[in-house]
């Protein structure tokens, strides 16, 4: 039988399986659909009540806040609420089967919360009003009064200022504890409004009968009445404060506790029918899951039985399968693949697998030409790495060539000279030895003549001399730098007036204008035959690109201290710049836009190199077209070491470009 048969059968097993299980659980789903029907409305009843209680325990704390602070948000927020609530209780209670006997109640119960709200608004109305106009208007009149008194006062030493003094303290202490009271109900500041009115009223007499003027004694009967006024409104107020506190207590809390208190009698009874609801759904649900586990056991046993009968009919066949299979992985391929010859599935599965060996010996023979081709091609790629050396090699020389030139043809005009002024010189002391001979015999003019002569010869020797020596010490120095890479400590402005004067010869032909700022004592511990291949190099693509066809323009070369581990050099042109695409490959190796005037491509790259690696340093590119270009060179003042290098010997080139547009 084809394996596909046999798996079909077992899943005609637990198909018939499935059939009798659904027929149970149907049958069941039935009484558990009525039993969790009960236990979901039990809950959306009870998240009502629960939806109830906390927005009507909300609305009496914004009713609080807005009898401690009123405002218009306040009261926004309250009308809305209590709309909420009217709602909840109208369009979901009502509709509520469980909730629908009792909602009445809590209609009634809220109403009477909801009603008690405007009687308390009209409360705090009144209050409010008495505050302004028999409290706070007393007190305005009360300080204009003591300004008055105050005023007519004529100095400081008056009998009348003592008792003034103390009745205006007393003045503003009230006034603190009737906004005290006002704001909080706090019966300490009451009892402290009260004490310090009946102070004022005691002082008065007093300050009446130290008057010296009759402005002083009408003012101070004008107080007398004002505080009595103030002493009535501040009664009143407090009168109208307890009454709106007994009405928050009997109408607004007293109703709140009613209805949380209705609430929680029907939370009660929801939750004993819910308790109901969901014993008789677990006990449903039990008796379906013994029903369920009989039948899946018996099954069970019956899907065991045929699975292991034909798992052994598979099993066989597998594992010579697999043992083919092993056998190809460990690179035997000479064995045969068993049971091809079969027409079932393990018979499909075993032919293919012997076309699989089929392709493992096919590409065991293309692996070996393959690993013969990459050998080819590793030995060309040593060879070509080679070549790349040799050419930044033969770069490096080239542009010391070009300053052994240069400095040839610098060297030439001061010895030139020497040797025309000693050739004269030696003519005039064949003269002057004739002179010296003869029978005339020698004159004063004469000696005097050769001694001057003398003098401006040697004079003109010295300077032209010490002009070539200068030249030769200062190629020198370059030329070993350059050769010998030897590490030493070096000043960074000696060093680059070295290099600047080796390149002389290059700015009398051209018309760059050359501004050095390095300052003195900037001293690096490195390779200064790097530092002047770079600075060369920089210099010579500034000539050849930046100021291509004889334009004129400046190189600025500067250095500054970066930290205490750190020098930047900056080295900036005002020529023609780089476009962005130019700046994304400036530093990669071949990369040149002179390509047919014999430009290599290799000059940045050597700088770029010797910055990083060598030097340890950073390179940063900036330029913008038509604005010139400035390289930013950071590098530390001891250098990190000597350049880095493949396994193979050749250099590592960047992979990337530090540049900015």
């Amino acid at each position: 039988m084809p394996i596909r048969w046999r798996i079909l059968s077992i899943a005609a097993l637990n198909s018939a399986v499935v059939v009798v299980l659904v027929a149970m659980i149907w049958n069941g789903a039935q009484v558990l659909g009525s039993a969790w029907d009960d236990v979901r409305q039990v809950r959306e009843s009870d998240r009502i009540l629960a939806l109830l209680e906390s927005e009507t325990g909300r609305l009496q704390n914004l009713i609080h806040r807005y009898i401690n602070q009123p405002s218009p948000d306040l009261f926004a927020e309250i009308l809305l609420l209590r709309e909420a609530v009217l709602g909840t209780l109208t369009n979901r209670a009502t509709k509520d089967p469980m909730l629908s006997g009792s909602v009445e109640e809590l209609e009634r119960t809220t109403d009477r919360f909801l009603n008690g709200f405007g009687e308390l608004r009209s409360v705090q109305a009144t209050i409010a009003k008495t505050y302004e106009e028999q409290v706070q208007g007393p007190a305005k009149d009360m300080a204009g009064l003591y300004s008055i008194i105050e005023g007519a006062t004529g100095h400081r030493d008056a009998l009348i200022w003592p008792s003034l003094g103390k009745s205006r303290e007393a003045f503003t202490a009230m006034l603190v504890a009737a906004n005290s009271y006002y704001l909080s109900l706090s019966p300490g500041a009451a009892d402290d409004a009260r004490r310090n009115t009946e102070t004022i009223e005691k002082t008065i007499p007093v300050m009446i009968d130290l008057a010296d003027n009759d402005l002083q004694r009408m003012a101070l009967r004008r107080l007398a009445d004002r505080t009595a006024s103030l002493r009535e409104g501040f009664a009143k107020l407090s009168e109208q404060l307890a009454s709106r506190t007994d009405l928050l207590r009997n109408t607004i809390d007293a109703s709140q506790a009613e209805a949380i208190g209705a609430i929680d009698d029907l939370s009660t009874k929801m939750r004993q029918r819910e308790q109901k609801a969901q014993a008789t759904f677990d006990r449903t649900l039990a008796d379906i899951s013994r029903r369920v586990l009989s039948i899946a056991v018996i099954f069970l046993g019956v899907i065991l039985t045929a699975g292991v009968m034909i798992a052994l009919s598979i099993r066989l066949p597998l594992q010579q399968l697999m043992a083919a299979m092993r056998a190809i992985t460990l690179g035997d391929l000479d064995r045969e693949v068993q049971g091809t010859k079969a027409r079932d599935e393990v018979g499909a599965m075993a032919r293919a697998v012997e076309v699989f060996r089929e392709n493992a010996i096919a590409k065991r023979q293309t692996e070996d030409e393959l690993r013969a081709s990459k050998e080819k091609a590793e030995s060309a790629l040593l060879e070509l790495n080679t070549a790349q050396q040799n050419l930044i090699d033969a770069e490096r020389l080239a542009a010391l060539g070009g300053l052994v030139a240069g400095v040839a043809h610098e060297v030439n005009n001061p010895i030139g000279i020497s040797l025309t002024v000693a050739s004269s010189f030696a003519r005039r002391s064949e003269i002057f030895e004739a002179q010296l001979k003869g029978d005339g015999g020698l004159r004063r003019s004469q000696l005097e003549e050769f001694v001057q002569s003398s003098r401006d010869a040697s004079q003109q020797l010295v300077a032209n001399l010490q002009r070539a020596g200068e030249l030769i010490q200062s190629f020198k120095q370059v030329a070993v730098d350059r050769s010998h890479a030897e590490r030493r400590q070096f000043s960074l402005s000696e060093a680059t007036d070295q290099i600047i004067a080796s390149l002389r010869p290059v700015l009398k032909r051209s018309p760059i204008t050359l501004q050095v700022d390095v300052p003195e004592g900037l001293l690096l511990d490195g390779y200064p035959g790097s530092y002047g291949q770079i600075l060369t190099n920089l210099f010579l693509n500034a000539a050849n690109h930046a100021f291509a066809d004889g334009r004129a323009g400046t190189i600025a070369i500067s250095a500054r201290p970066r930290g205490a581990d750190d020098i930047e050099i900056s080295f900036a042109d005002d020529g023609a710049g780089m476009t962005p695409d130019v700046q994304r490959q400036a530093f990669d190796p071949f990369f040149t836009t002179r390509r047919n005037e014999g430009g290599t491509g290799l000059g940045l790259h050597i700088v770029y190199n010797l910055v990083t690696q060598q030097l340890g340093g950073r390179m940063m590119l900036e330029s913008k077209l038509g604005q010139g270009t400035t390289f930013r060179i950071i590098m530390p003042r001891i250098a990190k070491g000597a350049q880095s290098t493949e396994s193979d010997g050749t250099s590592q080139w960047p992979n990337r470009t530090m540049s900015s547009t």
